[in-house]
């Protein structure tokens, strides 16, 4: 811990408004305040992706929230499908690393032929258009302590029959994961937590009260997003370092304690320290025949990349009357009927605003 303490006040010294990032293996209780970590040298093995998930858990809990594992294992060699799965539920993960020991075989992402190599782009791409809900709920962890990646029983421990899974989690606030960690065809079975919860890839509604029996194949994990939860996406980018193009996405899922919030600042320095950071507040309202959902900005201390927002609004089984945006009615939207939703955009959407789609 002070080797860690060292180097982080090292490179404050050195860069005084720049952030270090410092990633140790070695570690002791505090160490979070100055380095993230990881779970040591994995193999690569099914077992290793199966004990993962309660070893990210147990140091998110344990206060130690910046934590990842060796995508695909560290020592050794993953089979196709191995790697392929890792990929998949490292995506929901707090620190996201394909890594490996000198002398093991090869597991970039492309390796293993296109269509290994598609499902694995499919999920990094994934991840990088979800970062500003990563971002978000990591400068949570960063003044709450309460983890990105959680153990369901610390979302709902009125439930007590969550109290022993260790292998599904809740990533943030809102999005539930179930992760596919064996090379077993059999039948996987998923209890959601309690409410209703909208598939994160089709957009299908369902309850607690069923039990999800599914067969999830080699390009499938299945992730749901609780009912009333609003999610912010951005636009496909190749790096961090690259603006996105494009407006800002908000899922919006409706349901009971309908609200989301968007965290922002420049990524690097330490100006967020003395106010430069944006931080917005969104909430949706069901009513008899119309949904409404609304933006407040609590702090508006830094110029986000976009200006317009795209929101997309589940769980809309017909097509809508109106939108209106303030008191303008906009024209430009669309129903997609697959996924039972309206997607329309809000061009202005830097500042406070409200919009209600009406039935």
């Amino acid at each position: 811990m002070e080797n860690v303490r060292a180097t982080s006040e090292g490179l404050l010294k050195l860069r005084p408004n720049e952030r270090p990032f410092v990633l140790t293996r070695a570690a002791y209780a505090g160490t979070q305040r100055y380095a993230a970590t990881w779970t040591g040298d994995n193999v690569s093995t099914w077992n290793h992706l199966n004990m993962s998930t309660p070893m990210l858990l147990s140091m998110g809990i344990s206060g130690y929230g910046l934590v990842g594992d060796d995508i695909g294992g560290f020592a050794g060699t993953p089979t196709p499908d191995l790697l392929t799965r890792w990929i998949e539920v490292g995506a929901f993960n707090p620190i996201y690393r394909d890594h490996t020991t000198k002398g093991s075989g090869d597991q970039e992402p492309w390796v293993h032929g296109p269509v290994h190599e598609a499902i694995r782009k499919h999920f990094i791409e994934e991840r990088y258009k979800l970062l500003p809900y990563v971002y978000t709920s990591v400068e949570e962890m960063s003044r709450t302590g309460i983890p990105l990646m959680r153990p369901l029983f610390l979302e709902y421990p009125q439930s007590p029959e969550f109290f022993d899974d260790d292998r599904e989690f809740m990533f943030g606030h809102d999005i539930f994961v179930s992760p596919v960690t064996t090379e077993m065809l059999d039948v996987k079975a998923i209890q959601l937590p309690p409410g209703i919860w909208f598939d994160y890839w089709t957009g299908e509604k369902s309850s607690d009260k069923e039990l999800k029996r599914l067969a999830p194949a080699l390009d499938q994990i299945p992730v749901y997003v609780r009912a009333g939860a609003i999610v912010p996406r951005q636009p496909l980018v190749q790096s961090t370092s690259e603006m996105p193009v494009g407006p800002l996405e908000l899922r919006v899922y409706p349901g009971s304690d309908c609200k989301g919030s968007l965290y922002a600042d420049d990524g690097h320095s330490l100006n967020y320290e003395r106010g430069e950071f944006l931080r917005v507040s969104y909430a949706c309202q069901t009513g008899a025949n119309s949904v409404k959902v609304t933006s407040t900005i609590d702090k508006d201390g830094y110029k986000p990349w976009w200006s317009a927002a795209e929101i997309t609004l589940y769980g809309m089984n017909t097509a809508p009357k109106s939108v209106r945006v303030g008191d303008a009615t906009i024209h430009e939207w669309r129903y997609d009927s697959a996924q039972h939703a309206v997607v329309f955009e809000i061009p202005d959407a830097k500042s406070n605003w409200t919009a209600e789609v009406v039935f």
